[in-house]
């Protein structure tokens, strides 16, 4: 779960990872965390379109005019990142339109550049400028060199050429090359993928207006197969759910794939159409943002050729499995279970808090941006939770800026009486270094699942967030480590789905 700084519009996992792009309110949900850089920061309301990196699209032109008034977005991309990375934020922010110049001045320009260079290393120089148009906007992609990673650095131009969009696209580690499908560098697999024994074929979930790409993995040989839909955290992630150099739910995806069972991920809706949600942002919900496009990939996997639609599964992460009991009881008897991976049990806007406080303190690093926000975000999480809370509050005054809307809808969700009453199976996990959903959570699924059968609930210390194990206090920096999910994970995960019938 990403805690965002702000938004533009709403500014989710703000400078750090997704912002304004987003479109949709993504609090805390994703792997990430309040003041700190993760995977693919975004500023602005900008339509990327992307696919993620086993999607179709990318960029179509290279250099020239292409639109935005007769300017040139590759000459306007590569110089604002250049300001950037010379600190002259004063110059970049004078290429800003009005509304991204209100989302991220000079002094916040330099805070973004700061995560950047503090999850991928020393700035070391740019490369080639490629332009995409997305009417009426047009993303130009800077590939910029970092001494862990070349990331690509989205700067989307409008028509009258000023920037009005700022995100990243999807890493690439130092000596390797991008991952497709199956046939990744193995330096990019986990030893416990075995790409011979499944096939990956591009897939579409939901309907018009909403189309989303997607990536199914099927395991070769004679099925029916048991199968897994994947829901990732908040903010606009990828399929993979792209952080740094790491890809949790491609872990996942290949992993049980290579043990028999077929896996269904999907761009979210946040990161395709990031511009046309940002138009009505005040009344998105989790509605929106994920859970209508969980129960599309539900009735897309019952359907497919060589699934056994009798053992089609859940398993969210993060945002995903706090919102997974939510997602089953909209279509009973579709699910054969439901996999909660470091899901919240707390109501989310204490969770926020519990994060700010974590990296406040000594243990999180006693990061001075959240000190400074602490006393406010405690006091937007109680309006949040408030009787108080009416649609025409502010969203200023709300956690992380997100609208009203979005926290009057959880105020109607209880995840824990939602899955006491849930016919189905139900796994839980918990990182013992997980500080975005702390092992204290936990607790709380016990409690209200204690009474009922058929749960699963593992926990692994050696854990954090992105599933994935390590040492010590776990802290945002170490998102830019790359790693894999933890292959004992993989293997509980595998084999209770194989286990229900």
């Amino acid at each position: 779960m990403v805690l965002r700084l702000m938004f533009v519009a709403l500014v989710s996992l703000g400078l750090a990872a997704c912002g304004v792009s987003s479109a949709t309110p993504s609090p805390s949900m994703s792997p990430g965390s309040p003041p700190a850089p993760v995977a693919s920061p975004s500023i602005g309301g900008s339509p990327t379109g992307s696919s993620g990196p086993t999607g179709s699209g990318g960029p179509t032109s290279s250099g020239g005019p292409t639109g935005s008034g007769g300017a040139d977005p590759a000459a306007i991309g590569r110089a604002f990142v250049e300001a950037l990375a010379s600190g002259d934020t004063a110059a970049a922010e004078a290429m800003e339109d009005a509304t991204m110049r209100t989302a991220a001045p000079g002094a916040a320009l330099a805070k973004v550049w700061g995560q950047i260079v503090t999850q991928f290393g020393a700035f070391a120089g740019l490369g080639d400028v490629t332009t995409e148009i997305k009417p009426p906007y047009t993303n130009a992609t800077v590939q910029a060199a970092f001494a862990n990673a070349t990331v690509p650095i989205i700067v989307t131009v409008d028509a009258n050429g000023r920037v009005a969009g700022l995100h990243l696209g999807q890493p690439v580690p130092a000596g390797s090359s991008s991952p497709s499908g199956s046939a990744a560098p193995s330096a990019l697999r986990a030893a416990y993928v075995k790409p011979d024994t499944f096939t990956e074929s591009e897939v579409t979930v939901g309907s018009a207006p909403w189309v989303l790409p997607g990536t199914l993995s099927m395991p070769k040989g004679d099925g029916p197969f048991p199968a897994v839909v994947l829901v990732a955290g908040s903010g606009p992630m990828d399929r993979d759910e792209t952080i740094g150099p790491n890809a949790p739910l491609r872990d996942l995806a290949w992993g049980l794939a290579s043990s028999g069972i077929a896996v269904l991920r999907y761009d979210k809706r946040t990161k395709v159409y990031a511009a046309e949600m940002a138009a009505d942002v005040a009344s998105i919900t989790v509605k929106e943002e994920t859970t209508d496009d969980a129960i599309a990939a539900i009735e897309l996997l019952r359907a497919t050729p060589g699934v056994d639609p009798a053992r089609v599964f859940l398993a969210g992460h993060s945002l995903g499995g706090y919102l997974a009991p939510r997602i089953a009881a909209q279509v009973p008897g579709k699910l054969a279970g439901v996999a909660l991976l470091e899901a919240n049990s707390s109501p989310l806007p204490r969770l926020i808090v519990d994060q700010f406080e974590y990296l406040a303190s000594p243990e999180g690093g006693a990061d001075p941006q959240a000190k400074a926000m602490l006393e406010t975000v405690r006091a937007q999480a109680a309006l949040a939770e408030s009787p108080d809370l009416s649609p025409s509050t502010p969203s200023s005054e709300l956690p992380l800026g997100i609208p009203a809307a979005y926290w009057l809808d959880l105020q109607t969700y209880d995840q824990l009486a939602t899955a006491q009453n849930l016919p189905i199976p139900i796994f839980l996990s918990q990182g013992g270094r997980d500080y975005q959903v702390p092992p204290a959570e936990l607790a709380g699924w016990r409690t209200a699942l204690a009474a009922r059968s058929g749960v699963s609930i593992l926990e692994y210390p050696a854990l954090n967030h992105l599933l994935m194990a390590g040492t010590g206090p776990s802290r945002p920096a170490e998102y830019a480590v790359p790693g894999h999910v933890a292959p004992e994970l993989v293997a509980d995960l595998a084999a209770w789905v194989r286990g229900r019938t």
